[in-house]
């Protein structure tokens, strides 16, 4: 389906309908590998508007699975419910990934343009581009909201996020706020393997020495 016709279907369901939720949480380490849980929810609260969002797929478990596919990531997991309390649908995915700057080659990050620096120093620079989200649809933008967190192996050294907890930073946006597109970005120092403690090989040495004499003592015997 082309992007245009499923932008316009999707226009049409968050206007009947009420907001889309979208929130992304990503476990980044070191080497750009990591692991990712997508959360997005709508209200359908009839056959039409499910039909609708039946025809873009985006709340139909292989359709979803195919957007997120790709040679670098594995998806562990994908569920679609329904909430009755609130007559929200969701879309669930779970997935880990080699490279997180190979998740370009997925269709759902497509224009997301993921990048993964590293330099000489040691300083890993990492940006996520969020493209417009349907402009021009008729969207109303008080009806869309995004979330993007991200927990990082490293000393934080500098970001743009909203929110900061630790090494978790939150990047929350409105429709309004993305306007013609937005880049998270953050640059940061990854924690370094700690050195093994002397006592260490001093203690597996002694140990090592040990069952040695014993085994030659029980050779002898």
């Amino acid at each position: 389906m082309k992007l245009y016709y499923r932008l316009l279907l999707l226009s049409i369901i968050i206007n009947i309908t009420g907001c889309l939720n979208y929130v992304q949480e990503v476990i980044l380490y070191p080497d750009g590998s990591g692991i990712m849980h997508i959360d997005y929810w709508m209200k359908l609260p009839d056959a039409e508007s499910k039909s609708v969002a039946e025809k873009i797929g985006i709340f139909e478990p292989d359709s979803v699975r195919k957007e997120f596919a790709s040679d670098y990531t594995k998806i562990e997991n994908v569920r679609v419910y329904t909430d009755s309390t609130d007559s929200t649908t969701h879309a669930v995915i779970d997935l880990s990934f080699n490279r997180i700057d190979s998740l370009n080659l997925t269709r759902a990050f497509s224009d997301s343009r993921f990048v993964f620096k590293k330099e000489s120093s040691g300083i890993i620079h990492f940006s996520q581009f969020i493209p417009p989200i349907a402009t021009g649809f008729g969207i109303n933008e008080s009806r869309f909201h995004v979330v993007y967190k991200y927990t990082f192996s490293g000393t934080i050294l500098n970001h743009n996020a909203n929110k900061v907890n630790g090494r978790t930073l939150t990047w929350d946006f409105a429709l309004s706020e993305i306007g013609g597109g937005k880049t998270i970005s953050v640059s940061f120092r990854p924690f370094r393997l700690k050195k093994t403690p002397d006592w260490i090989y001093m203690l597996t040495g002694a140990v090592l020495a040990i069952v040695i004499f014993f085994l030659f003592r029980k050779k002898k015997d």
